[in-house]
């Protein structure tokens, strides 16, 4: 057994403004596979996590619903821990930004910084709403992108073209709070100083450690060259009435959400520091020689690469050792919808009556180290739990226990227990280990489910219910049945990161103790009788994924009357009239999408070649990278606006402009789609 390590592992904090859904729990499977690996190896391990409970999106829902922010942060923490709890989520502590030890960290850590020259005062114009009287978020403000002329952009880019601005850029601005039009003011902000060659120098080092080569590339492009200095001052505050920490010695100045939320890490684990009597100090201080992970979308990567460990670094707190990114998933090869029913909540999973570990078990199957997105399709969900989980390895206790129980007094042979292939399977464990440290869990199911093909051949081969039928084959019967009950003990072991209530279920059949890890090379014994066989698990029905389905979107369609008056305060006010004539000057043309790319530098944009029907290919970049993959769009037709003057870009000439419908609220769903028009359409049709 190698070294007992101490490690600190957190995942990315949901934020309490909505429930808890399937595409948040790839973060938080993948976290808790790693961490009960881990402490399977015996590793003094802790996960710890919180609500990221503040800012204005809190506020402004409390109001809304007659609650004060700290009544709708308790409601939602427990819908919260409810659904973390179903999937097996295994924290050692959940907690809540919103707590003294945060508070106290937060300040903490600014007033190092300030005392460190990295904290600078400066008066900044930003935009007020009048009606609400409150500062404006850039992300509470819309209006028309002074590059593209798109309407109902966001106060700090154009979803369209993908161009960056200052909210005072707008044209048209409007408050997405009360729709009223904004006016400008001036108020102190105090600033994150990252441009400071200190912070430059130090993360040109720290990337260098990153395990994963995609997040150490768009680090080294933030950062640039040796000899450019791109890196911005961050503004880590906000003016009142905001939900959240007044900064230190600034009235009426309250911390950035996005401040206060990765120091929550550190608050929940010193919250479980003072209930389990553990030196907290020693575990965060910048001479610790403890071991930190982040686990983290890659939508977060550069608060968590850049800003997070340049805090740390000059505040005097140890560096995270790593921090590992993963990609987004989608349900049947498109973002999840809600007017399709795959917007599912885990409350819905859990309600509809699926087990939480099929879930578990399909996500791990399909992840690996890398930030690549992954696929939830329904089909191949069920055809895989069922095949491999119930027909491959609970099929092997099924198979053999009753013969034991019935015929051996329920006892293992304790001479069959050195078999060559129960040697084999626990030869196995090396690399199996190995690729659960090394975040491959699609490879290590792979591994593990060929461990089981092996055992039901040999099941096969040997054909236990053929030699009950003969008395002369007792002795080859009871060291078959025997063979295959250890063989289904190792892989438990082997599942069990994945499956922990399924192991449980199976510890407790087989009459043994939790396993660790080691425990592969132990072996079943007569000297404790097994109990009888009772089914732990049942095959996914095609009728529980319909079911599901369709309670998702019935919750769409049950919301709908109670959000329309939500939503009819947050909709872009309609535009100034027009005459037909002004109509008339807008070219719009059916064109299909004959090659889509990613744009390399870009996180926003795709580039699209179209066919317009022209005899010429057009080339228009759409900032609509967050929505779609460019290989789902190939083939596709949308609409084109065919007469808008050509803009030479950074990346290149946009000759057009593809038309998308998106939500006010950039929280909210559907979120941005591009518009399709109705198949039988043919590329260059005038759109009339």
């Amino acid at each position: 057994m190698s070294t007992p390590r101490q490690i600190l592992v957190t995942s990315a904090l949901p934020y309490a403004n909505g429930q808890i859904h399937i595409g948040h729990l790839v973060e938080y499977i993948q976290t808790d596979v790693w961490v009960r690996y881990l402490k399977l190896n015996q590793h003094e391990v802790y996960y710890v996590g919180a609500d990221d409970t503040h800012g204005t999106p809190v506020m402004l829902r409390a109001e809304k619903e007659g609650l004060t922010p700290k009544q709708l942060i308790d409601n939602v923490w427990k819908e919260h821990k409810r659904d973390f709890d179903a999937f097996g989520v295994s924290f050692d502590n959940y907690y809540t930004t919103d707590s003294e030890e945060n508070q106290q960290l937060c300040s903490d850590i600014y007033l190092a910084l300030q005392n460190n020259g990295l904290i600078e005062a400066r008066d900044i114009e930003q935009y007020f709403d009048p009606v609400k009287e409150m500062f404006l978020p850039d992300r509470f403000i819309k209006g028309e992108c002074p590059k593209c002329h798109s309407k109902d952009q966001y106060g700090d880019s154009c979803e369209v073209c993908g161009t960056t601005y200052s909210p005072t850029d707008l044209i048209n601005p409007y408050s997405a709070v009360s729709g009223a039009a904004p006016v400008r003011k001036t108020s102190t902000h105090y600033f994150f100083k990252l441009s400071d060659t200190r912070c430059e120098t130090f993360l040109r080092g720290w990337v260098r450690g990153l395990a994963q080569q995609e997040a150490t590339n768009k680090m080294q492009e933030w950062l640039g060259a040796s000899d450019e200095h791109k890196l911005s001052d961050w503004d880590i505050s906000r003016d009142a009435p905001y939900f959240g920490f007044e900064i230190p010695n600034a009235p009426g100045k309250y911390f950035y959400v996005w401040l206060d939320a990765p120091v929550g890490y550190y608050a929940s684990f010193k919250n479980l520091c003072a209930q389990k009597g553990i030196n907290f100090n020693n575990w965060v201080k910048a001479d610790s020689t403890t071991e930190q992970y982040h686990f983290i979308g890659k939508d977060i990567l550069y608060f968590h690469t850049l800003f997070w460990p340049a805090m740390l670094k000059f505040s005097g707190y140890r560096t995270p050792t790593n921090v590992f990114a993963h990609g987004f998933l989608t349900v049947d090869g498109a973002k999840m919808s809600k007017s399709r029913g795959t917007f599912i909540t885990a409350h819905s999973y859990i309600e509809t009556g699926l087990n939480p570990e099929w879930l578990r078990y399909y996500f791990a199957a399909k992840l690996n180290a890398s930030m690549e997105d992954l696929d939830l399709n329904m089909d191949d969900f069920i055809a895989r739990t069922n095949s491999d989980l119930v027909g491959k390895y609970i099929n092997i206790a099924s198979r053999a226990a009753g013969f034991l129980v019935k015929r051996f007094d329920s006892k293992v042979l304790d001479s069959a227990m050195s078999d060559e292939l129960l040697t084999h399977l626990r030869q196995a464990q090396t690399n199996i280990g190995a690729l659960y440290e090394a975040r491959e869990f699609g490879k290590a199911m792979r591994a593990i489910m060929e461990l089981t093909d092996q055992v039901n051949v040999y099941i096969d081969a040997n054909k236990p219910w053929e030699l009950a039928k003969d008395p002369e084959n007792t002795s080859k019967l009871h060291a078959v049945c025997s063979i295959c009950l250890e063989a289904f003990r190792i892989l438990t072991v082997y599942l069990s990161p994945v499956l922990p209530a399924t192991a449980a279920k199976a510890y407790a059949f087989l009459n043994i103790g939790e396993q660790n890890w080691q425990d592969v090379h132990t072996a079943l014994s007569s000297a404790k009788a097994i109990n009888a066989y009772t089914h732990m698990m049942t095959r996914v029905d095609d009728k529980q994924i319909a079911a599901l389905i369709a309670a998702n979107a019935d919750t769409l369609k049950t919301s709908s009357d109670t959000q329309a008056s939500a939503n009819s305060s947050t909709i872009a006010p309609i535009a100034d009239t027009i005459t037909i004539d002004d109509f008339a000057k807008i070219d719009l043309r059916i064109a299909k999408i004959i090659e889509c790319k990613s744009v390399e530098g870009s996180t926003k944009l795709l580039q699209l070649t179209l066919d317009v029907g022209e005899g010429k290919s057009r080339n228009v970049f759409s900032g609509i990278a967050g929505a779609y993959k460019p290989e789902d769009l190939v083939g596709k037709l949308t609409v084109l606006v065919a007469n808008l003057a050509p803009r030479k870009m950074k990346f290149g000439v946009s000759e057009g402009m593809v038309l998308c419908a998106s939500s006010a609220d950039e929280k909210a769903e559907p979120g941005l789609y591009l518009l399709e028009p109705h198949q039988g359409a043919q590329p260059g049709m005038r759109i009339s």
